[in-house]
């Protein structure tokens, strides 16, 4: 097991309240939701997502509402062991996490359904997830458009996705838009949503995964910078820095981090 003890549950990263869990868990936890037709928030957080929250107060707290948020970084699972003593021994990553959820769902006859990212990419991962899995079923697919969402349009989604007999919806739209949408959709869908970042273009064969020894060691960072330089460099250059700043400050007790509470209240005007 990579969670030990009884350390489990949510916990205060810099302020955002990120899961103590594994792929075991939280996979569980996704598909039960799925089978029991219950609304359930899901992300998995890098340093560039603890981040997002950290900027803006307003997107901590509806990341703090989420149902379940996966260190899908080295750091944010260094960051749990640090500061809390969770005693993990591997994050949980998104793209990962999206195949050990994808298979459950094959085996199990529930219906996903894929949102976000272009059609291109779209028509490529289709037959890449049937690979893989072929008793899968893929309830409906959706590319992005690029925009934000027009008066009452969520509900309009949320009926698309409904209507198709989807079980679990697959939001790839990259951060922190997919937290946005997952979060504003929850209320409207009774099925796990998961911002499932690259994802998509990993599993359609557009981006490389790093060597695992640089996975290992928390160097993921440097292979993307260096597979897209120009957008990507502030988030590395810029980000990883101030979040290691804070999380020395948050364990030297020289800042508190207070979580802000669960958001509750609508979102609107976001991106679809």
């Amino acid at each position: 097991m990579s969670v030990t003890g009884t350390v489990r549950g949510k916990r205060n990263v810099l302020g955002v309240l990120v899961d103590v869990t594994d792929y075991a868990t939280a996979t569980e936890q996704i598909v039960a939701a799925a089978r029991e037709h219950r609304g359930f928030a899901v992300t998995a957080l890098a340093v560039h997502g603890v981040m997002t929250g950290v900027e803006d107060p307003a997107h901590n707290a509806r990341l703090n509402s989420f149902d379940l948020v996966t260190p899908d970084g080295q750091p944010v699972r260094w960051a749990l062991n640090t500061l809390h003593g969770a005693g993990l021994t591997d994050r949980v990553y998104g793209p990962t996490l999206t195949l050990k959820v994808v298979e459950r769902a094959a085996a199990e006859g529930l219906p996903i359904y894929l949102y976000g990212s272009t059609q291109p990419t779209l028509d490529r991962l289709v037959p890449a997830l049937l690979a893989m899995f072929p008793a899968l079923k893929i309830a409906g697919v959706e590319a992005s458009k690029f925009r934000t969402a027009q008066p009452g349009e969520e509900v309009q989604i949320a009926e698309r996705i409904k209507a198709s007999g989807a079980r679990i919806t697959l939001v790839g739209l990259g951060c922190p838009r997919q937290e946005v949408f997952t979060y504003a959709m929850r209320p409207l869908l009774d099925m796990p949503l998961l911002a499932v970042g690259a994802a998509f273009d990993y599993h359609a064969g557009l981006l490389k995964n790093p060597p695992a020894w640089m996975q290992k060691y928390a160097l993921e960072w440097l292979w993307r910078l260096g597979l897209e330089p120009k957008r990507l460099w502030k988030r590395y250059i810029i980000l990883n820095p101030k979040y290691l700043s804070r999380l020395a400050a948050q364990k030297l007790g020289l800042w508190k981090a207070t979580p802000p509470a669960p958001a509750t209240e609508p979102v609107h005007g976001f991106a679809v």
